[in-house]
């Protein structure tokens, strides 16, 4: 760990020099309102918080904070699931919400050019409205901004077919540990021109740059949607399906598992019981296809039911108008929120190959009857990418807080001898950097360590994350 500096007042000048007294916030509200994300109840406190509103003003912040070696920790909307923005050993935070601005959106060429702070609804609702099409859409795409999707990689349900962030990312523009600002690559769909440090970027969590500046690729808008709920007595063969599915030459545009439970405490949460749930259910497939005539979509849909049905499915809720179309998503999209709601809880975002779903619900279940805990399991089955919610309920500090971490690491190992990983879009972050070493050979720590030092060698930026 470096030996960061304790910010001084003559810091504070400085901060106040280059950005405006009204931007540089020591309150006690103001520090508390960014000491936590989404994650667990963990609470970090930063000395002071920054809210700059240019590439120029924090290119200033980082000059000073390196050459003063003080700890930064960037913050975009808070909505993260990793502790990705938990300010761990205090010093500058900065809160980008000031820099929301629609940059240029570029018709001719299907890109955008936005700076980091855009809610990713509003950006996904400002292309359409030209004719175009951002289809990355996490489930708090209300409220998240932008540049952390693109810090953390983010994917969501329409990955299944449309892929993840990094798929429409062409070029950033980021601010260095030091303060240089440099652009990653150029704004062209193919560039086969020296080291790709655009993905790099994407899904460094913060620790190697601020992101300032996005470009991304948009694709036309797609007119037409049909969503289907099918219902599964056996939640293991929900899993299976899903492949099958898949296998059968459909490409549905998202493809989503839902757990008894998750469905349930989201209809709790929210008030709309928008489903009926039979006794003997365990679990959910909300499949949504896409295209251009609505003739094509229903006869789609009566045949992905037909394979849904051959592999354990019950009767389909065909969502045939908007209203029940936008009360299913709403559900599916607030299930995190509901099942936080009811217990603190872990949430792991594992990712398997597809057909090996089945095998890690039932790895989670049986690690769950032997470590004692209980788990709400959902997520976007079509990628193989499970959101398991560890719930603590009545878990003493011991079982919480010793035991879990044994069960998590055994988790992962089984997760990556199937062929996995320890995150499929949520990040590292804090909570996770311990399960790296399952992940990851020394060799390969130790070349992304490298990285890291190149990048940032007072080791100022987001420390305490991924390693």
């Amino acid at each position: 760990m470096a030996d960061y500096k304790l910010i001084d007042n003559n810091d504070i000048a400085h901060f106040i020099h280059i950005i405006g007294g009204q931007y540089v916030l020591t309150d006690s509200d103001a520090l508390d309102k960014r000491s936590s994300d989404y994650t667990e109840d963990l609470h970090y406190m930063p000395q002071v918080v920054l809210l700059p509103c240019s590439t120029a003003e924090i290119s200033q912040v980082m000059a000073h904070c390196h050459k003063e070696c003080i700890a930064v920790t960037p913050r975009g909307a808070g909505t993260g699931l990793s502790g990705g923005a938990l300010p761990v050993y205090g010093g500058v935070l900065i809160d980008l919400a000031r820099m929301n601005s629609i940059v240029h959106i570029d018709k001719e060429n299907f890109q955008v050019t936005t700076q980091p702070a855009v809610i990713t609804q509003v950006l996904q609702e400002a292309v359409g409205a030209e004719g175009m099409y951002y289809p990355p859409d996490p489930a708090s795409r209300g409220s998240c901004f932008i540049g952390g999707n693109v810090a953390e990689n983010s994917g969501g349900p329409r990955a299944v077919k449309y892929g993840t962030v990094k798929d429409y990312v062409l070029n950033l523009e980021v601010v260095l540990a030091n303060g240089d600002v440099i652009w990653t690559g150029a704004n062209v769909l193919k560039n086969a021109t020296g080291y790709n440090l655009t993905q790099l970027i994407v899904g460094s969590e913060g620790t190697l740059g601020i992101i300032t500046q996005i470009v991304l690729r948009l694709i036309p808008t797609v007119p037409h949607r049909l969503s289907m709920l099918v219902p599964f007595k056996s939640a293991t063969a929900a899993c299976a399906a899903v492949n099958v599915i898949l296998l059968k030459g459909f490409v549905p545009s998202a493809l989503e598992f839902m757990e008894r439970h998750s469905i349930e405490y989201a209809m709790a949460y929210t008030q709309h019981h928008a489903i009926a749930l039979e006794p003997d259910t365990e679990a959910h497939l909300l499949i949504e296809l896409d295209g251009s005539s609505k003739e094509q979509l229903y006869t789609e849909a009566e045949a992905v039911a037909l394979v849904a049905e051959q592999c354990g499915g019950g009767s389909v809720l065909l969502a045939d108008n908007e209203h029940l179309t936008n009360t299913i998503w709403m559900l599916r999209r607030k299930v995190g929120e509901a099942v936080k709601s009811q217990s603190i809880y872990k949430e792991e975002d594992t990712v398997v190959p597809r057909a090996k779903l089945p095998q890690l619900l039932n790895t989670v279940k049986s690690l769950g009857r032997e470590y004692g805990f209980r788990s709400v399991c959902y997520g976007h089955a079509g990628d193989g990418n499970l959101h398991i919610n560890i719930l603590r309920d009545n878990l003493d500090d011991d079982a919480w807080n010793v035991h879990l971490i044994t069960a998590i690491e055994t988790l992962f190992k089984e997760v990556v001898a199937m062929g996995g990983t320890i995150s499929g879009e949520h990040g590292i972050g804090l909570v996770q950097r311990r399960y790296m070493p399952i992940a990851f050979s020394p060799v390969v720590l130790a070349i992304m360590k490298g990285i890291k030092h190149l990048l940032d060698p007072k080791g100022i930026m987001n420390p305490c994350k991924i390693f």
